[in-house]
């Protein structure tokens, strides 16, 4: 399965440099899936439906028999792109800064390598192909791509479902996994401290949000250290504090912008709780506050022996140096709610760039190593062919 993915390997990288060129933020992948759309008619075979999920793409391969799913974000970030490279955005403000062109072109290199092996083996099983748009941000009723595409039955009857990332500050060709909770559950929030305000003259007269910030800042930034087990991992940040338009004016109100981020749903509804406990502190101070919790993703559980299938492969294909147990941290990711309908595992896939600095993820400077491409999509294609031609267990 390499070697026929290493002869796709120019195709994979033209289609990541088109896709990283012509970048489309969450729920307006509109040329990214007809692209998507276009190469797979090309491919033939596939059963394909559009507009799933809004601007999804599902395509399937296969008759009866168990199904795999394979997932891919299509979305980018509002970021200015920095890079001076040939593929550069031309959508400007708007760029890949995530790695998803290079997901949706590693799913198209496994559409090809799936094509080729049923059309040799004729495997009874199917195979899902899952561009899924919309994996940066909810819309304006807090649907992310992944739950729009459930809504629109694209997991319907899967019995697995696998997906990879890049990872642009992982050694390069490095395959990484773990198991259980690997990625966190996100919550942001948006609190107001209200007061009285005042003239700066005279701060007796009325009640100062400012002056209520202080001790609540302390006990919020507390909330990991002091309120959670340190055995299980929480973070708590604020992302945006704001209130006040003059020097001699004391405000009535200040805002307080942040994220929650937690592993187990426990500590998830602990963090809620504290933080209300924290922002109670204003009415001992003569203010009140309100709160709104906006709550995100679920954490993203890799299933231990959907990780196995994967790693198997990789070692067979890669070698095993090249497997690598890790963890993965706190960010998050809404294929966790793809992993709460079937068994299924996310692996990173290490795509440093080989000379300079870091691209980090989220940043306009963002980039990856292309030579990963080929192997990880030789990976997921190899996987899903095992598991229709029953190498893998159930």
């Amino acid at each position: 399965m390499l070697a026929k993915a290493m002869a796709l390997n120019d195709e994979i990288i033209r289609l990541r440099r088109l896709i990283h060129a012509n970048p489309e933020l969450s729920f307006q992948e509109y040329r990214t899936a007809a692209l998507v759309a276009d190469t797979l008619a090309e491919i033939g075979g596939y059963r394909v439906r559009t507009q799933v999920g809004k601007t999804g793409v599902v395509a399937e391969l296969g008759d009866s028999g168990p199904i795999i799913a394979i997932r891919a974000d299509m979305d980018a970030l509002p970021i200015h792109e920095a890079n001076d490279v040939p593929y550069a955005s031309q959508n400007d403000g708007v760029m890949h800064a995530c790695g998803h062109d290079a997901h949706t072109a590693i799913l198209l290199g496994v559409a090809h390598l799936l094509r080729q092996s049923y059309a040799e083996e004729r495997w009874q099983g199917r195979v899902r192909l899952l561009f899924q748009p919309a994996e940066e941000s909810f819309d304006e009723n807090n649907i992310s791509g992944a739950t729009a595409m459930l809504d629109d039955n694209a997991l319907e009857g899967i019995d697995a479902v696998i997906a990879l990332h890049v990872s642009s500050d992982s050694p390069s060709g490095h395959f990484m996994f773990q198991d259980g909770p690997s990625l966190a559950a996100v919550d942001s929030f948006d609190a107001w401290i209200y007061g009285d305000g005042a003239h700066g003259a005279y701060p007796h007269t009325g009640s100062d949000p400012i002056f209520m910030l202080a001790p609540i800042l302390t006990a919020i930034y507390a909330i990991p250290s002091r309120r959670i087990n340190p055995l299980y991992p929480s973070v708590v940040s604020l992302g945006q504090v704001s209130g006040g338009a003059a020097t001699n004016v004391i405000p009535n109100k200040v805002l307080l912008r942040g994220t929650m981020r937690s592993m187990l749903p426990e500590v998830r509804e602990q963090l809620w709780h504290d933080l209300e406990n924290a922002l109670r502190m204003t009415e001992l101070m003569g203010g009140h506050y309100e709160l709104d919790i906006i709550k995100g993703y679920p954490a993203m559980i890799n299933d231990p022996e959907a990780n196995s299938w994967m790693r198997q492969v990789a070692g067979d294909l890669i070698g095993s140096e090249a497997v690598v147990e890790s963890q993965f941290g706190m960010g998050a990711e809404d294929f966790a709610y793809m992993t709460q309908k079937a068994k299924g595992a996310m692996f990173m896939l290490g795509a440093a760039m080989p000379e300079g600095p870091i691209r980090h993820h989220h940043t306009p400077t963002f980039d990856i190593d292309e030579r990963v491409l080929t192997p990880g999509a030789a990976v997921l294609a190899e996987t899903a062919r095992r598991f229709v031609t029953g190498k893998l267990s159930l």
